[in-house]
């Protein structure tokens, strides 16, 4: 399976402003010397070595993360502002059928549902999976006035899952359980020929998540990756008890627990800039090596980032 990040903030989509800009280009600036542009290789050099958070960006695009199956069933993951570029993509299946899964119904992660171009596509059609029998009646009431000029048409289809569910879709076997989040908000895991994928955002991590059940389980064991909720830092979340995030150490920590061997830390802060999600993706590894002794495989989720499973 292939997988491809649209968009990767929570709670509230955050582009890039003036000031940030600013910052990265009085960073080069800092960092430049004489020797770094003598010719086109020394100035191709020294942009290569330059830290992450200067050279790109994280992205400010509410969740959103594709999934392309070997059978070239498509995925989609929550409905954040991000699938928009995704609809606008060239690269969109031939038999133009797609598989949203909601977590949840918070705004950050159906707000850019009306924006999916697919939706008003007569020849497309949408399967829409999520734990909410009422998914229906709230993804339709938000295309309408006063909210939404267009209403959707007649080729999105809803189906409900339970917590517990275990289903297949094309080659994918997938499972779906509860986790912690006002609300409710709902983990995914995805397997194809011996891989299995996780989707966990919005949970608020506590005990109950490290215990084995039967549905934590089937949907977390030995996974071979897991897009996970991290929005805070450790003393955030002590003071943000109960608005349903979790900081990147509890990830680490759980991934740990379920012998997952790659993390991407998902849903991130609104307020942090490049240069702070970058230093908490050197924190995350950090802890993983010197407090947990895991050997787990961290990495920072980003708009445009792809991988393969």
């Amino acid at each position: 399976m292939k997988v491809r990040f649209w968009g990767v903030r929570g709670s509230l989509a955050s582009p890039l402003v003036a000031r940030q800009i600013q910052s990265k280009i009085s960073a080069v600036v800092q960092r430049i010397t004489a020797k770094d542009i003598e010719s086109a290789d020394t100035r191709e050099r020294f942009i290569s070595e330059l830290p992450a958070w200067i050279f790109g960006t994280v992205g400010g695009n509410t969740p959103c993360v594709e999934v392309r199956g070997n059978d070239g069933t498509e995925i989609i993951l929550d409905a954040g502002t991000g699938i928009y570029g995704l609809g606008k993509s060239k690269n969109l299946p031939k038999n133009k059928n797609f598989n949203v899964f909601l977590s949840h119904f918070h705004w950050d992660h159906i707000q850019g549902f009306p924006f999916f171009d697919p939706i008003f596509d007569s020849e497309a059609k949408i399967y829409v999976y999520s734990a909410l029998a009422s998914a229906e009646t709230l993804l339709r009431a938000q295309q309408t006035m006063p909210y939404f000029p267009a209403e959707m048409g007649d080729n999105v289809t809803f189906k409900t899952k339970n917590s517990g569910d275990t289903f297949s879709l094309g080659d994918f076997v997938v499972s779906l359980c509860k986790m912690t989040h006002p609300g409710d908000s709902h983990s995914f895991s995805f397997s194809e020929n011996g891989r299995k994928l996780v989707y966990a955002t919005d949970v608020e991590l506590n005990r109950q998540d490290f215990e084995e059940t039967a549905e934590h389980i089937s949907v977390f064991k030995d996974a071979d990756c897991i897009i996970l909720d991290s929005q805070y830092t450790v003393n955030e979340s002590h003071k943000k008890v109960n608005w349903g995030h979790s900081s990147f150490c509890y990830a680490v920590d759980f991934a740990a627990r379920w012998n997952i061997k790659n993390l991407y830390l998902f849903h991130h802060e609104p307020s942090y800039d490049d240069k702070k999600l970058n230093s908490l993706e050197k924190s995350a590894r950090w802890y993983a090596k010197n407090i947990v002794h895991s050997d787990v495989n961290i990495f920072l989720a980003k708009e445009g980032l792809e991988f393969e499973l």
